[in-house]
């Protein structure tokens, strides 16, 4: 890493290419921030901009495309479908509903912020971030309400939660196609991911809201949410246990197929553990209980379970496409040449790897506002340089990328609003909050990450 570029074999030809890659780079930036194109449609049309530009043939430029969007769907694809469908169906049984009130209810006045932040994480991991904060805001705000606390002294933890799961815990989907791009195992990736979350989450959340809440006030607490419609009542809605076990089972598989990597297990209980470890093999589980969850709450038959299935695979659609493209993107980098013209600059630079991919994450987080995008392209834009990264963990990696990609959400951000509009804060309130508190996540976190580096 200390290399000069000459060193390196840096040439004209490299000059121009990261020119251009700089150029596309802006392009995504422009398309979907200023002219609110949709991610799926701005990294189609930069790669294909950056095969023209770099003179790659069309027929091998849109083979690059078309492969990269192939590879990544296929490790991560029906991984987000069955996670999606599964938290959308516990959010409908009254599952994850449940999970977060029975925290609450046995949580005494001091550490009832530590248990929101608990419930709120659980919740976050297999449900999308938006659909989380819909689903968990009528019921922070409640609390507040009974409690007589501040709306943010209940809801920064909760939103620290639900950010972490989002950004750094897989199967959650951004973190699964970091994983993915960067040949990280995925159980590894999910057991440092846990080990990063508790001190981002303990600080952005609690601690962070504890001090905050002593010094903004909403004025109007998001009084105008209620829970949602579909939600059963409480008699209906599975126990404590069966939606614990729906939440944490993949979870749990996972870990368990790290644990015997790290033990060094060989032989036919490696191959079990590998077996039901896999992330496809830990969700079906969840979502086989998941839909009976759905049928014995709402009472329904199979018709009606079809159709609750099959709106949950279409929320999930625009996601998907996205991560593709993002795929598509980085096998376009790669072809290009351009991955190895960054791998030189990498090499050259004094920056270490782990915060480069950080560095690159926060860049198009600001830019963008989407931290899906942020985890999608920035490594799509670090996954050249692995096979020059011999002691780098691309497990770490993956997570100082997803620590970046939660960096200062603001008002290029859709949950800028979202949280802005729950809690009735201005957007200068919303700032100091929910901005400050998304950084502190990512700042906290990536300091973890680093850690974590220089013991591993």
């Amino acid at each position: 890493m200390t290399h000069s570029v000459g060193a390196v074999g840096w040439t004209h030809h490299d000059t121009l290419l990261m020119a251009f890659g700089a150029l596309t780079m802006i392009g995504i930036v422009t398309l979907i921030g200023a002219a609110k194109v949709h991610p799926f449609v701005a990294l189609t049309l930069a790669s294909a901009a950056l095969g023209m530009a770099v003179g790659l043939p069309h027929d091998k430029a849109l083979g690059a495309f078309a492969k990269g969007v192939g590879a990544t769907l296929s490790g991560v694809g029906i991984v987000i479908v069955l996670g999606a469908t599964t938290g959308k169906l516990l959010a409908i049984s009254g599952g994850a509903d449940r999970v977060v009130s029975s925290i609450v209810d046995r949580a005494g006045p001091r550490s009832m912020p530590w248990a929101i932040a608990l419930g709120a994480t659980l919740i976050g991991i297999p449900l999308f971030f938006e659909v989380s904060v819909v689903l968990i805001m009528p019921i922070i705000l409640t609390i507040a309400r009974k409690t007589r606390r501040s709306s943010l002294r209940v809801a920064i933890p909760a939103l620290a939660g639900v950010s972490v799961a989002h950004g750094l815990l897989p199967p959650h989907p951004a973190p699964l196609v970091a994983a993915r791009l960067l040949s990280a195992d995925v159980g590894q990736t999910l057991a440092y991911g846990l080990l990063v979350a508790v001190p981002a989450v303990a600080v952005a959340g609690p601690v962070f809201g504890g001090w905050i809440s002593n010094r903004i006030d909403p004025r109007t607490p998001g009084g105008n949410l209620e829970p949602p419609a579909t939600v059963p009542s409480s008699e209906n809605s599975p126990s404590l246990s069966i939606a614990l076990v729906t939440l944490l089972l993949p979870v749990g598989l996972m870990l368990l197929r790290a644990g015997v990597d790290v033990a060094g297990v060989t032989g036919a209980w490696r191959q079990r553990a590998d077996l039901v470890g896999h992330p496809v093999a830990a969700l079906v589980p969840s979502l086989g209980l998941a839909m009976l969850t759905v049928a014995r709450s709402r009472k329904a038959g199979m018709p009606h379970l079809g159709a609750v299935v099959l709106n949950s695979l279409v929320s999930v659609v625009g996601l998907v496409a996205i991560i593709g493209a993002g795929g598509g993107f980085k096998e376009t980098l790669i072809e290009s040449g351009i991955g190895q013209s960054i791998a030189k600059v990498a090499q050259s630079s004094s920056v270490p790897p782990l915060l480069l991919g950080w560095l690159i994450a926060v860049g198009v987080r600001v830019a963008t506002g989407s931290a899906t995008v942020a985890t999608v392209t920035a490594s799509g834009i670090v996954a050249p340089l692995i096979p020059t990264l011999h002691h780098v963990n691309p497990a770490l990696l993956a997570l100082s990328i997803g620590a970046g990609s939660l960096f200062f959400s603001h008002v290029n951000d859709a949950g800028f609003w979202l949280v802005k509009e729950s809690l009735g804060m201005t957007v200068g309130e919303t700032i100091r909050s929910w901005s400050a508190m998304e950084t502190l996540v990512s700042v906290v976190a990536m300091a973890c990450v680093l850690a974590l580096g220089a013991m591993d």
